[in-house]
């Protein structure tokens, strides 16, 4: 390894996949989010909630939450979500240097209320971060539940964050924790990374590693890893790191799309191979030669066509071009080649022009024929515009973030959208219907601009309500064709 980083002029590995706090990547919302979820854990008494999928940076936030918490809050990290009822309840004491007696629950409650009086009343805080909350039986969670209600009559005594995976959003909504889901106060969720995104955060990982020369990522290369990565952070680290070891056995200062292909290659998360897309094009190309050369075949043969109806196609099926027969023209035996070529050319000009490929995969569109409209119009419309705009519009157009809602319900929606017409014209709004984990939540986006000053703008000319109301943050719309 110190050949590995001496070659790069690195002072440390600059994509190890532990958190390093040293490495917080405050874009991509992250730094926002981190400020928010240190003013909830200081002024809000409730739980607050962060969920994102797997390797998404959530332990990174938890560990610099712990670091930006100022002296007088005490932190209790517990980071294995294998624990029983009781053991949750005897860790935080443990945690808290309180004497209990194993097997007395009430007992050790009202041990550490009276723990947390003397605390409070000194000026300190207590905050219980948890790692890996969907893990955690549903008995265990319960107990996280009643110590929230470790309370004065006028304040919280314990202040909780849960953290953990998507999984965590289905277990809170079963009907036996709707007590603990309404105690939370604040949500987050740790979004993946855009295209652009991905390219900010290798160069800053390198800088932050100590490598201060020209970017040794090429744009080629970081296109490849934001495609094979997701835009998760981990997955991200270990594609950047495989590269490049590759770079440097090949004794290169550069990482090409090359050396990426490699380390995607030798990644346990590469993606299942796909049909390549020069087979695809091979067959194209020789289905429009056969049916150019039988358009040539028959105008060779029988001569140009005359007027008739035009080409038809339907499910699938190309019928042949209808042509006249009238007996040839004579011609001198050297001019056949220039008018049968013309007469090629007219042939093809008529036949139907396709429509440019859609930017959607087959799950993409699978997950717009899965959430249904309920026969609502206005949703109906906006479903179907939506689906064309993200068929068509390129990864570098922006478009402006409303809102994101766990609440799919096609009537609450339908609402939504005939309040908004008296806003904003609707033709502008996009309704996204993102699938997880066997459920839909709702996206909605406004507008399509060149690029994210242009959407900034347009977003101070948004009604006030909707700049009070929604985080009007430019996305591009690479980043939600991605969550489909």
């Amino acid at each position: 390894m110190s050949l590995y980083l001496e070659h790069f002029g690195l002072n440390e590995a600059p994509f190890r996949i532990t958190p390093h706090t040293d490495f917080f990547f405050d874009g991509a919302d992250r730094g926002t989010t981190l400020e928010a979820l240190q003013y909830a854990t200081l002024h809000e008494e409730g739980i607050v909630k962060v969920v994102g999928e797997v390797g998404s940076g959530k332990t990174m936030l938890c560990r610099m939450l712990m670091e930006r918490l100022p002296p007088h809050v005490e932190t209790i990290y517990l980071a294995n979500p294998s624990v029983t009822r009781d053991e949750v309840l005897l860790t935080v004491a443990d945690e808290l240097k309180v004497a209990v007696t194993p097997g007395r629950a009430t007992g050790v409650l009202h041990a550490l209320q009276e723990r947390l009086i003397e605390s409070f009343a000194r000026g300190r805080r207590t905050v219980v971060l948890i790692d890996e909350a969907h893990a955690m039986p549903e008995d265990a969670l319960e107990q996280v539940r009643l110590l929230s209600n470790l309370e004065t009559s006028r304040h919280k005594l314990l202040q909780i964050v849960l953290f953990g995976q998507s999984e965590l959003d289905d277990i809170l909504d079963k009907s036996s924790m709707r007590q603990l889901k309404d105690r939370i106060t604040h949500s987050f969720r740790t979004r993946p990374l855009s295209a652009a995104e991905v390219a900010t955060y290798v160069s800053f990982r390198m800088r932050a590693a100590g490598y201060r020369g020209p970017e040794v990522f090429t744009p080629q290369a970081l296109t490849r890893i934001a495609r094979a990565s997701g835009g998760l952070t981990r997955r991200i680290n270990i594609l950047a790191d495989k590269s490049l070891l590759a770079a440097f056995s090949e004794g290169t200062h550069a990482v090409t799309a090359k050396q990426v292909r490699a380390a995607v290659g030798d990644s346990e998360f590469a993606p299942r191979r796909r049909q390549p897309l020069g087979l695809w094009l091979a067959a194209g190309a020789g289905a429009a030669g056969l049916l150019v050369g039988l358009a040539a075949y028959r105008i060779l043969e029988f001569g140009a066509p005359g007027p008739g109806p035009a080409p038809v196609q339907a499910s699938g099926e190309i019928r042949s071009l209808p042509v006249s027969r009238p007996p040839p023209a004579p011609q001198p035996p050297d001019s056949h080649a220039a008018p049968a070529m013309a007469s090629v050319a007219a042939a093809v000009a008529v036949l139907p022009s396709r429509p440019p490929p859609s930017l959607l995969d087959r799950d993409q569109e699978a997950a717009f024929a899965g959430y249904s409209a309920a026969r609502l119009p206005l949703l109906t419309a906006r479903l179907s515009a939506t689906h064309d705009k993200l068929a068509a519009a390129p990864d570098n157009r922006m478009t402006l973030e409303l809102y994101i809602s766990d609440n799919s319900d096609p009537a609450r929606v339908e609402r939504f959208l005939q309040r908004a017409r008296d806003l904003v014209p609707l033709e502008n709004l996009y309704v996204v219907p993102v699938p997880e984990a066997g459920k839909y939540r709702i996206w909605a986006v406004y507008g399509d601009f060149a690029d994210a000053a242009s959407a900034a703008q347009a977003a101070k000319r948004l009604p006030p309500r909707y700049q009070k109301a929604f985080p009007l943050t430019p996305r591009p719309f690479s980043d939600i064709r991605r969550v489909l």
